[in-house]
């Protein structure tokens, strides 16, 4: 391994914030990777367009299970409309950088996001 986490990367990995599930979420999205290995599922509740409350269960390496953290703790309280704004890059961003080999990593989130938004709005 020639690569090093950023700090914010390691407390998230070692405390990731928002991990579980949600009894009977509004939205629920997954992805996985079984190349690498990496599969995220993330569940929402919504109330008045806003992410009231997010949770995410990650099965993967040490970026994975840190975007995941990262991205729930930068989607809650967001209106739909912005949540589905977010990029890999506000991700990245908020975690100081993840080495280029680990860059899809804060992309999963991302697309894990937008299915649960996605599958929200198909029932709504």
């Amino acid at each position: 391994m020639g690569f090093e986490y950023t700090q914010k990367t390691k407390e998230n990995f070692l405390n990731p914030k928002n991990q579980g599930e949600i009894e009977n979420p509004d939205g629920t999205g997954e992805v996985g990777s079984p190349a690498c290995g990496d599969i995220m599922k993330i569940d929402l509740k919504i109330e008045n367009n806003k992410i009231e409350d997010i949770k995410f269960k990650t099965f993967g390496c040490a970026a994975a299970i840190a975007s995941t953290s990262m991205l729930t703790q930068i989607a809650k309280g967001k209106t739909l409309e912005k949540a589905k704004n977010l990029s890999m890059k506000d991700v990245e961003k908020e975690l100081g950088g993840l080495p280029q080999i680990k860059k899809h990593c804060a992309a999963m989130s991302i697309e894990s996001l937008k299915k649960a938004i996605e599958d929200y709005e198909s029932k709504n």
